[in-house]
């Protein structure tokens, strides 16, 4: 552990002591189980192989200036996991074994919590798959929960600077009424050729539009996006936008604020009409978005004409983050202190 620089940590996968696991076989889930293993084993005909069924969720644990580590919202991913899992019939998690492992493996990998000011955290990863032997196109009936952790550092290496970011209508994220608002791997992976190729562009991340008119806002890469109009909070409402844990955390804050919060269909159109934009998620909180650039209609939308991240969505930015690493009072109750 001493030779990890904290503050120089990417946002990737580092070996860390001890994973959680837990089984479903014949019909309830068993006990939590601490493996040292970072290796799964499975038939070839798992249906997590073959048919998808796959989900999984992403949170973090921080740790505070009073050297206490805390979790943020693990009652929303328990949840969210939890209707994942429904939606692509697979067994759900029990919301009170998920809240369990997220604190036995925080504390199992304690020694991994990065410092407090290295501008690191650490990345807690539950995994639920289908595991039973199927042919024919049916849910399993073996199921697999992992929760594995690893410390990172910031998503993007600029930080919270604004970035660059592309219209592409050549690619859809989620289809309407598909899984896009659920958190399950095919997600990501039809993102990724669309990425790539904006990231060979110089772009950071792709602006994905609603999959039947190409008209409206879905989501930013792998992100939901977000708009500050005045001293309006606007996100895009869509069938295909997976709710963002981060967002809804961003709304109430923006509320508290007195701001006006609007949830509605979002036109790329409007987009010369908003003082801010931003994408966030778990994994960057906010990422300031200071140019869209619209290549096939010829457009380029400059938002950030100084370079710098809008006054509203620092102001968001830098609350969320204090209340996260308990900096500051948490007024909803959101933060779980690991003992």
């Amino acid at each position: 552990m001493n030779t990890l620089n904290w503050s120089e940590l990417s946002f990737g996968y580092l070996p860390t002591d001890y994973n959680i696991r837990c089984y479903f076989r014949n019909g309830q889930w068993g006990n939590l189980e601490v493996s040292t293993s970072e290796n799964i084993t499975m038939h070839m005909a798992a249906t997590c192989l073959h048919y998808g069924q796959e989900a999984f969720e992403g949170l973090k644990a921080f740790r505070g200036p009073d050297g206490k580590i805390r979790v943020f919202r693990m009652d929303e991913n328990a949840a969210r996991l939890k209707r994942s899992a429904e939606e692509i019939m697979m067994e759900p998690f029990p919301v009170e074994l998920f809240t369990e492992a997220v604190k036995k493996v925080v504390k199992l990998n304690e020694r991994f919590v990065p410092p407090y000011e290295s501008g690191a955290s650490l990345y807690i990863r539950p995994l639920l798959i289908g595991v039973g032997a199927k042919v024919g196109v049916q849910p399993s009936d073996e199921y697999l929960f992992v929760l594995f952790v690893s410390p990172v550092g910031p998503y993007f290496k600029t930080g919270f600077k604004p970035s660059k970011v592309i219209v592409m209508r050549d690619f859809d994220r989620a289809a309407p009424h598909g899984t896009g608002t659920i958190k399950v791997g095919g997600n990501y992976a039809a993102s990724l050729k669309s990425g790539q190729l904006a990231h060979d562009k110089g772009y950071s991340m792709v602006v994905y539009l609603d999959a039947k008119e190409k008209k409206y806002i879905d989501e930013c890469g792998a992100a939901n996006f977000f708009m500050i109009k005045g001293n309006t909070y606007v996100t895009p409402e869509s069938t295909s936008i997976l709710p963002s844990i981060t967002n809804k955390s961003l709304m109430q804050l923006a509320k508290d604020m007195g701001m006006t919060v609007e949830r509605r269909p979002v036109p790329l159109d409007e987009i010369p009409e908003f003082d801010e934009i931003g994408a966030c998620g778990t994994a960057a909180v906010i990422s300031p978005i200071g140019w869209i650039d619209d290549p096939e209609k010829g457009v380029n939308y400059v938002i950030s004409k100084d370079g710098e991240p809008g006054p509203v969505s620092s102001k968001l930015y830098h609350e969320l983050r204090a209340i996260q690493y308990g900096e500051m009072a948490d007024p909803h109750g959101w933060t779980t202190v690991i003992d």
